[in-house]
């Protein structure tokens, strides 16, 4: 059993955290943007000069969900500090002849082999970024840049046959052989 909720979250020089129990609420600000999150119920969150602990009431750990909320909860405050502090960066490559993207004011327009282009929104506090065939989503929030970067990615996913599609630069494609003419 994963005991990484009782682990304190440091807060580096240049992050700021505001803890407001009433609302359940945690602002978070540093170099690279501003993020808030909203805490479960069953947890505690209390900040402690440049510590922040996640408590929760031991006669209520074993009870249902609450040991996994406590943990994620943990988890995501770390998250979040380290959005503000460093950011999130995902790349993903565009891999077609003719294919490409740019970025149209808050949209993401995608010239990805169909008739008509594809247009995929922007969300507030994502920045993407687009070099010849290479789009590069970042920002703060992980969830975000990820969340992005998957929709993006789900306009035209790679295909095991040509290997043509939108891929993450890390993916792996497996490739496929065609069909075998003559004999």
């Amino acid at each position: 059993m994963s005991r990484i909720a009782r682990k304190p979250v440091m807060i580096p020089a240049g992050v700021k955290v505001a803890v407001n129990p009433a609302a359940r609420t945690v602002n978070f600000e540093g170099p690279k943007g501003k993020l808030s999150m909203t805490y479960r119920p069953e947890v505690g969150v209390k900040l402690e000069g440049a510590i922040v602990e996640v408590t929760m009431d031991p006669a209520i750990v074993d009870l249902g969900s609450n040991r996994a909320f406590w943990g994620t909860t943990r988890a995501l405050i770390a998250t979040a500090v380290e959005g503000v502090l460093k950011g999130y960066e995902k790349k993903l490559e565009i891999v077609g002849v003719g294919w490409g993207a740019k970025v149209q004011g808050k949209k993401l327009v995608l010239t990805v082999g169909f008739a008509n282009t594809l247009d995929v929104a922007i969300p507030d506090g994502v920045k993407v970024e687009v070099v010849q065939m290479m789009i590069t989503v970042s920002g703060p929030d992980k969830q975000a840049v990820g969340e992005f970067a998957s929709k993006c990615r789900a306009k035209r996913k790679p295909e095991p046959y040509n290997g043509k599609g939108i891929k993450y630069t890390t993916e792996v494609i497996q490739r496929k052989q065609g069909k075998a003419f003559g004999s």
